[in-house]
């Protein structure tokens, strides 16, 4: 049950760095956004799914 919650909280991390991507403009902030986004995916995974 408790992976569930963070698989859930990775899937909303997703779509909301999605939107924040798509509204966003510049090359550099999306780039920015992108790479904060999958260092939170890698740190929820080493830190509480491994």
């Amino acid at each position: 049950m408790e992976s569930f919650v963070y698989y859930l909280f990775i899937l909303l991390l997703i779509v909301v760095g999605f939107f924040v991507v798509k509204k966003v403009a510049g090359c550099l902030v999306r780039t920015i956004v992108t790479l904060a986004v999958v260092a939170a995916l890698a740190a929820i995974y080493f830190l509480y799914l491994r």
